[in-house]
């Protein structure tokens, strides 16, 4: 690499400094995800610092998820997250990556009629052995399996969707211009979770590595539930985005989310021992 020599005079860290290079120069594309990152004795070379300030900037760029260190090998150029909506705009995984000009994938582990359960029952608002469609789905993006969520909704809405083709489409753009059935609202509860030996073994994981549980109940506009879903996220390439807005009127200010949209309260935490409503086999051993 060509030596650069950092702005001594410059009130910013020197650890700063290099960080905020080494980290253009990934943005950048001079380093692709997977690339092995130079020693620090070369770094320092590059840099004419210290070893302890190319450390520090490598372990910012590790917290800030631009690098993964590995005992023993070296440090490489981290995957790229996968950034989905959560509040405000409530779009589909599909909707979501698409915008980002990713390929969307789904793989069809189930589809198919089943009777509600007391839990399932209780986030629906309906009576326990009321028919549903249970999908469970595997979501790859550029061929990487990246999410596994299980859907239930009422068997009643829509009874057609047990034979529709969910490979390569969104379901909730489906269910609207289909089956007029719209997506106005919803609730949902996040959870870090270590992945089971099934749910590693679909995500081409380790067992035990994080998983972010996303458990979701999804209104129409009279505010009726119309699908839960429990969606598993890798850790290591998900990422969040959450919009929040602030609104002033002749009563002060508000929560826009809080006081346009009123819906039942629920409490989505069961177990990871309990019957949780996933669809996964339950032999994690």
């Amino acid at each position: 690499m060509n030596k650069i020599s950092i702005d001594r005079l410059n009130p910013t860290p020197y650890y700063a400094q290099v960080k905020d290079v080494l980290r253009d120069w990934i943005r950048q594309g001079k380093w692709k995800p997977g690339d092995q990152l130079p020693g620090e004795y070369e770094l320092c070379e590059t840099f004419h610092v210290s070893r302890t300030v190319v450390r520090q900037a490598l372990t910012e760029l590790t917290t800030e998820g631009f690098i993964r260190r590995e005992k023993g090998k070296g440090t490489f150029v981290a995957e790229r997250k996968i950034k989905e909506a959560l509040v405000q705009r409530l779009t589909g995984f599909y909707q979501d990556m698409s915008a980002q000009g990713l390929t969307p994938l789904n793989k069809i582990l189930v589809q198919e009629r089943v009777e509600a359960d007391a839990t399932i029952a209780n986030f629906l608002s309906l009576p326990q052995g009321t028919p549903l469609i249970k999908i469970e789905r595997l979501r790859f993006i550029e061929n990487e399996p990246m999410v596994l969520v299980t859907t239930y909704i009422p068997y009643q809405l829509c009874p057609q969707l047990l034979h529709d083709d969910l490979t390569q489409q969104s379901l909730y753009m489906l269910l609207e211009k289909q089956y007029g059935v719209i997506i106005a609202f919803g609730r949902r509860l996040l959870e870090a979770v270590p992945a089971s030996k099934y749910e590693a073994g679909l995500l081409k994981i380790r067992k035990g590595a994080p998983l972010i549980l996303l458990d979701s109940v999804s209104y129409d506009p009279q505010g009726n539930p119309v699908e839960y879903y429990r969606a598993l996220h890798r850790g290591d390439r998900s990422q969040f985005e959450v919009e929040l807005v602030r609104v002033r009127d002749e009563a002060g200010i508000y929560d826009v989310l809080s006081s346009e949209i009123v819906a039942p309260p629920i409490t989505i935490k069961p177990s990871r021992g309990a019957s949780a409503p996933t669809g996964r086999n339950e032999d994690h051993s």
